[in-house]
């Protein structure tokens, strides 16, 4: 772990509300010269604070205008490794995230699609047919609250 001053939050603050700004306009908002920002952004990537920087699409704007969380319980544990199944799960392109989790079902997994008769082809050809799948339980969502979360 890394111990972060004020100006390393405040950087970190600034990149995740926009990953594009440059160090100097950093520099410039925190009162410190571009490369003494440029040297604190290098050493929290170094330090694998900052994992890296990804693109925030609309995916309305693209077309897929449903999100839905899956739960997912294996059927069975022993005869079909968790690897097949996060093989086969991260192989379809409708599924944005897939996390192993503790609790009533195996794993969580963030899905979209153009609309509900998309999402439900994609549950019955594609999630359905994964090596393991068992029970499963859908949530769509129906409006999402994006917060930056915490800085310690």
């Amino acid at each position: 772990m890394i111990d972060l001053d004020d100006i390393d939050r405040a950087i970190l603050r600034a990149l995740q509300q926009d990953a594009t700004v440059k160090t100097a306009e950093l520099g410039r908002r925190l009162g410190i010269s571009q490369p003494a920002a440029w040297r604190r952004v290098r050493r929290l990537q170094e330090a694998g604070v900052i994992k890296g920087r990804r693109l925030d699409l609309d995916r309305e704007a693209l077309g897929f205008g449903v999100t839905v969380f899956l739960g997912i319980k294996l059927a069975t544990h022993g005869r079909v490794s968790l690897a097949d199944f996060e093989r086969a799960v991260t192989a379809i392109p409708e599924v944005l995230t897939v996390q192993h989790v503790l609790g009533r079902y195996d794993y969580r997994l963030m899905v979209v699609a153009r609309d509900l008769a998309d999402f439900e082809r994609v549950l019955r050809r594609r999630i359905m047919t994964l090596p393991g799948a068992g029970e499963v339980e859908a949530n769509v969502v129906l409006s999402e609250e994006r917060r930056p979360g915490p800085i310690g």
